[in-house]
């Protein structure tokens, strides 16, 4: 073949696969690099973009793979992800990237390396977050928080009525974390005065001004059509089968928050999407928030909804129960898989329901239903009919008048039902007179070539599953 053309049929298929080949490429760690010393405990965690993926998960940890620090925490789109309270100093710091690819597997990247800088000196003064400094109307159940100071692993938060006076909480010790709610409301109309000391273990911060907050009522207020509407459930699942899940939200709002809310109290918003992705289980928060304005005021009309991600697992049926009671058949369904699970039976006209046990049923052929109520999947079983001593007949005519001739299974079992494999006739000693098949016309009274005398004979049929059903019948002339 010409050179020229194999070079360029090589380049069209590279062409052609240009996303499929970029999206399972791993990015490269720019700053800090592999392999980096001495790295600010407050280094911006940043990587070359991939081209193709839906979105990153990022973890941090002491441990190579591990997530100590951060576990699994998804950046979104963003190629750069910043600890929300730093990184421990004087620390070997393992970060693993992941990334979601469409239609595919999460793809856990290799694992990099650097160490954080040793730290020496105190850490600098912090600032209000929320509430902001002087900030007026101002809620009375305010949460607050304030913004991470390099170095710091501890920060100690005062609360007073008047300057410099702590009336409220004095010098309480918050741990590393950056947020405060106090136990009870503030009162309406109060100045509320601030003082946050960050420290670690080389001493205090020194010389942090003291910030204030005033509560009140804002003078624009929200109606009840300003506020979004949440629908997402108590509980939202992650499959055991898959990686990652992705929760669909459908209000529309201005704004949209997904918060994590982490087990030592702190929080960190991890998504601003209206549909959230998520990997990891734990509790979590939804804020949708509209914003309206009036003479020149803004003012944040939100609604909150705390919800937890649960492992959950497909559901299977180990076991059915059929048994006999007056009304009917009595159905139980036995499902393991250790989730929450609905049950429903073919052509119930009720749909899934809680219990697994259906009753006053019709004999028939059915396939039986286990959902997991988080979406993780459906099993089913085909249950046969169950074939009694009461679906053959009690007696038969075999005199040629065409009518009740044979004797046979009930006609009015319907062929795809039918699960009996064979059906063995004795007389009353026991000798066995004919085997039969349950599609044939039947017996028809006949032994070796001559009529059997009326009488009562037995009857012995096997299903399938080796199941034995025994009864008696009469032949009448």
């Amino acid at each position: 073949m010409n050179t020229k053309r194999v070079l360029f049929l090589i380049g069209l298929w590279i062409g052609f696969n240009t996303n499929i080949t970029y999206a399972q490429q791993c990015p490269t760690m720019t700053s800090p690099i592999d392999g980096d010393i001495n790295v600010p405990v407050d280094n911006l965690i940043q990587w070359t973009a991939v081209d193709g993926v839906i979105g990153y998960l990022v973890s941090l940890g002491t441990t190579p793979g591990g997530g100590e620090i951060i576990n699994r925490r998804s950046s979104g789109l963003n190629n750069f992800y910043q600890p929300t309270v730093g990184m421990p100093e004087n620390t070997i710091i393992y970060v693993t990237i992941s990334l979601f690819l469409p239609d595919a597997p999460i793809k856990v990247c290799p694992i990099k390396v650097f160490t954080t800088v040793n730290v020496t000196d105190p850490p600098d003064c912090t600032t209000l977050n929320s509430p902001q400094n002087q900030e007026t109307e101002v809620r009375v159940d305010t949460n607050i928080k304030w913004n991470y100071a390099t170095g710091a692993t501890n920060y100690l938060i005062s609360l007073g009525t008047a300057p410099g006076i702590y009336d409220i909480i004095q010098n309480f010790e918050t741990g590393n974390i950056l947020s405060y709610k106090p136990d009870d409301n503030f009162e309406l109309n109060q100045t509320v005065y601030v003082r946050i000391i960050p420290l670690n273990e080389n001493g205090e911060a020194m010389g942090c001004n003291e910030e204030y907050f005033t509560t009140g009522e804002s003078t624009v207020q929200c109606n009840t059509n300003d506020f979004p509407v949440i629908t997402i459930p108590d509980k939202v699942s992650l499959c055991t089968n898959l990686e990652f899940g992705t929760l669909h939200n459908n209000q529309i709002a201005r704004g949209y928050r997904w918060i994590k809310l982490n087990t030592d109290g702190s929080e960190d918003i991890i998504s601003t999407t209206r549909n959230f992705e998520y990997s990891e289980i734990g509790n979590y928060r939804l804020e949708l928030y509209n914003i309206i304005s009036e003479f020149g005021a803004n003012i944040e009309c939100a609604v909150t909804k705390n919800f937890e991600i649960v492992y959950t697992e497909s559901p299977e049926i180990d076991d059915v129960i059929v048994s006999r009671e007056p009304n009917g058949l009595r159905i139980e369904i036995i499902a393991a898989g250790g989730s929450e699970y609905e049950y429903s039976i073919e052509n119930n006209d009720y749909g899934f329901q809680d219990s697994a046990i259906f009753t006053n049923l019709k004999p028939a052929e059915r396939m039986v239903y286990v959902r997991d109520k988080f979406g993780c999947g459906v099993a089913q079983r085909l249950v046969e009919r169950e074939i009694t001593n009461k679906d053959f007949p009690a007696f038969f005519t075999p005199n040629g008048d065409g009518i009740n001739d044979f004797w046979q299974l009930k006609n009015e079992i319907d062929s795809s039902e039918l699960n009996i494999e064979f059906i063995y006739i004795f007389d009353r000693y026991g000798n066995l007179l004919a085997q039969i098949n349950p599609k044939s016309k039947g017996w028809n009274g006949i032994f070796n070539g001559r009529e059997l005398p009326p009488t009562d004979y037995w009857f012995k049929a096997i299903s399938y599953s080796q199941k034995e059903i025994k009864g008696h019948f009469s032949l009448k002339r």
